[in-house]
């Protein structure tokens, strides 16, 4: 019979490989009742732990299928609960036939991410893992893959929980210090203790901080823009750094009327890659619509690659301002690449073109062919520059709201601090070195509303 000493919920199944003919199918079940699920399905008196065994699956009216059978006895299984797997033919009737015999029995369909939802809830995984689990199966490159298996494994969630052992130390230390001062009257405050200690977790969030940037441009790379004048030679770079002849290259200008996406790998930086239509003025109403989508694309883009033809302009930054005419053109500047293209077509001679000063933004024409692909590797380098990619051999993978989370930390941090050496309130510090612990616990899983694990679990495949 399934485990006692585990309080189980109703019993969930789905299908756990990807839909489609193949030479296995396994259907899992999870709760109180996959055991006896699985003993009737397979025709077993009894189903040992972890032992794979040969069955015949029997539905009402006969055999459905035949293949192995796995019992996973709680609490020593991937949810924490009894689960079963079923693995039968990789045909979709055959899968669904065996899917359909378990909701006679008394399982219902799991909803997208309730294996995993459930694992968390059991304390089997926590809630960085449990997002691992996603990133691993939707990788698309080898980069993402290790990291996000790295994150998995618990690597993200040790540095996470070292650090919030430190904050908890920390606390319990000023809170001990404000209620029960010592009796040689020593000024807690300022003995540099506390401050040396706050320095230490500050340089441990830096170096964590950073990390998960990476992991965050490694999981969901940057959105990047082509844009410039008709027969610049956009299309031309979307197809050389693509490596593929992706889109329409003709010498007439308007080719390109309407946005065209490609998502590459560019040395383990994902790119969306986005060529759009050519900016000028026309009377060609599909054009007009075309040109609407690439402005809206630009305003979106992380990074804006403006391609010119470097034989007939001559001033690109003044190109630049005539084609993004946008209110503010600092937010313009602050993302925008420009690309010299048909640098071939120079015979090795170098325009001096001007370069482009907005605020604290200093920007170089970067000389290319797409015709030779001269250049092409330096441009690649540059847009990793400009976005901050360098991701060590070691990097985790991470997302949005991992980054918001350690970002307020670290603000919560820096107010400790302050509220020590400049206003010496002792319980002020003890606050927000609490308010630092709790946004910390958000990335784990530990101080975590309801609403955020759905919108987290709900992006899972409905098998896990």
């Amino acid at each position: 019979m399934s485990s006692a000493s585990t309080i189980q919920q109703p019993t969930i199944a789905a299908i756990a490989t990807p839909i489609g003919q193949g030479g296995v199918g396994v259907i899992r079940l999870s709760g109180k009742s996959a055991y006896d699920i699985g003993c009737q399905i397979s025709q077993k008196a009894a189903l040992k732990p972890r032992h794979a065994y040969f069955a015949k699956f029997m539905g009402e009216h006969g055999l459905i299928d035949e293949g192995v059978i796995i019992y996973f006895k709680a609490p020593h299984s991937f949810t924490g609960e009894d689960v079963v797997e079923i693995q039968g033919h990789g045909g979709i009737v055959l899968q669904n036939l065996l899917l359909s015999r378990c909701f006679e029995l008394g399982a219902r369909q799991a909803v997208a991410g309730e294996f995993s939802m459930r694992a968390f809830e059991n304390d089997k995984i926590d809630l960085v893992q449990a997002e691992a689990i996603s990133d691993a199966i939707s990788a698309t490159s080898i980069a993402q893959a290790t990291s996000a298996i790295r994150s998995l494994s618990g690597e993200f969630s040790n540095k996470i929980n070292d650090l919030l052992d430190n904050l908890t130390t920390l606390r319990l230390y000023v809170e001990a210090s404000i209620d029960f001062p010592d009796e040689e009257d020593v000024d807690f405050l300022s003995d540099g203790v506390i401050e040396s200690r706050i320095d230490e977790i500050l340089r441990k969030l830096e170096l964590i901080l950073s990390t998960a940037e990476q992991g965050q441009l490694l999981r969901d790379g940057v959105h990047v823009v082509l844009a410039g004048k008709p027969n610049a030679g956009k299309s031309s770079l979307l197809n050389r750094l693509a490596g593929t002849e992706r889109a329409i290259v003709t010498d007439i200008a308007g080719t390109t009327r309407d946005t065209l996406e490609e998502q590459l790998n560019l040395d383990g930086l994902m790119v969306h890659l986005i060529d759009t239509a050519g900016l000028r003025h026309t009377e060609d109403k599909v054009e007009q619509i075309g040109i609407r989508r690439a402005k809206e694309a630009i305003g979106q883009a992380d990074v804006l690659l403006m391609v010119y033809d470097v034989v007939l302009e001559s001033d690109p930054v003044a190109l630049a301002r005539t084609l993004f005419d946008a209110d503010d053109f600092d937010l313009i500047a602050k993302k925008l690449m420009m690309v010299a293209n048909k640098s071939d077509l120079l015979n090795g001679i170098q325009i001096p073109h001007e370069t482009l000063e907005v605020g604290e933004c200093i920007i170089s024409p970067t000389y290319v062919s797409c015709e030779t692909g001269g250049g092409i590797d330096e441009l690649v380098a540059q847009l990793k520059q400009k976005v901050g990619f360098h991701p060590p051999e070691n990097s985790l993978i991470a997302r949005t709201r991992h980054l918001d989370a350690l970002k307020r930390a670290k603000d919560h941090v820096l107010d400790a601090k302050e509220q020590l050496t400049v206003f010496f309130a002792g319980e002020l510090v003890a606050e927000s070195l609490r308010l630092s612990q709790q946004a910390l616990g958000e990335i784990t899983g530990q101080m975590t509303a309801d609403e955020l694990l759905g919108r987290i679990f709900s992006s899972f495949c409905i098998g896990k």
